[in-house]
């Protein structure tokens, strides 16, 4: 009886291995990101002459990081074949937060249970307009701030060639202040005022006076 069991094993096995060669996943895709209340396809395709029995699996991701898989409800099983491959569509009318997951086929074939590589589905709120403003008002917008770029470059740089100008004018009239100065001046009596002032230096603010000329009477103590 043991010897039967295993021999029963065995060619279940061999049977199970042909079926497993027979069969070709083919390539999903990884990432479906749709909009909050908008619709969504996604599909698994595989070539297999089987007619194997799909199931939707979900795979959701719970706060502790562990994952929680769960049978998806379908109204009806939509397939498509081309070329010999066949490709099983899951709708969705309007996606909700919680649709956001792992979704997979599981497909069933007498002991025979293969998921498929899956697509992973992203649900996001999108962003609602704080200020719902025209394209005119929009233009007149950006007219306004360049126009306020523009003053803020020409204004602070009008003020330093102002003021470069000004230093510029007080450097100049300085300098033609100190040339003014000597332009009155004749060299020749700037020349013998100063050969007098030594002549009365070398010959001393006293006279001797046995040099006067004229009689000097001293007044007796």
């Amino acid at each position: 009886m043991p010897f039967k069991l295993v021999i029963f094993l065995c060619f279940w096995a061999a049977v199970a291995n042909a079926d497993l060669k027979e069969l070709k996943l083919e390539a999903d895709k990884p990432l479906e990101r749709v909009a909050l209340s908008h619709e969504a396809t996604i599909r698994c395709c595989y070539h297999w002459n089987k007619k194997p029995h799909v199931t939707w699996i979900i795979n959701i991701q719970n706060t502790n990081g562990t994952t929680m898989p769960s049978i998806v409800n379908q109204s009806k099983d939509v397939i498509e074949e081309k070329d010999g491959v066949k490709c099983h569509l899951l709708f969705f009318k309007s996606v909700r937060l919680n649709d956001t997951g792992l979704y997979q086929c599981k497909l069933n074939h007498d002991t025979l249970h293969i998921f498929t590589h899956g697509t992973f589905l992203q649900v996001y709120k999108p962003l609602q307009k704080t200020l719902n403003l025209s394209e005119s008002v929009k233009n007149s917008i950006i007219t306004a701030e360049g126009v306020l770029l523009l003053m803020c470059v020409l204004i602070p740089g009008t003020m330093l060639l102002c003021k470069s100008k000004r230093l510029n004018e007080l450097e100049r009239k300085k300098g033609q202040e100190e040339e003014n100065i000597y332009e009155g001046l004749n060299l020749d009596d700037c020349n013998s005022a100063y050969h007098q002032i030594q002549r009365s230096n070398q010959q001393g603010p006293y006279q001797d006076v046995a040099t006067c000329g004229e009689d000097i009477q001293l007044e007796k103590p």
